[in-house]
């Protein structure tokens, strides 16, 4: 895959994975391109271990799998910086 090809695989997975998520994610753009480059690599190489890396047509398994990894992705980066930025005063 072409480094365009990876950022505008990012960008539709990073987008549909949020679109899944319910409420409101608090993170950038580029963390959800990031993300999605992330989930489309990982869930790439995970539909080639399930046999499904490359079919006739739309990969539509291997889509479905970079997303729900592009998803897991979000939800682990939103609890692993959601408590920064914010001061606790006593």
């Amino acid at each position: 895959m072409s480094i365009i090809g990876s950022i505008v695989a990012g960008i539709i997975i990073g987008v549909l994975a949020r679109l899944v998520l319910p409420g409101r994610q608090n993170i950038s753009f580029l963390v959800t391109i990031v993300l999605g480059i992330l989930g489309a690599v990982i869930g790439w190489f995970l539909a080639g271990l399930l046999g499904v890396q490359t079919t006739n047509g739309v990969d539509w398994i291997r889509w479905l799998v970079s997303v729900i990894v592009a998803a897991v992705l979000i939800v682990g980066y939103e609890r692993v910086t959601a408590g920064r930025g914010r001061t606790v005063t006593r």
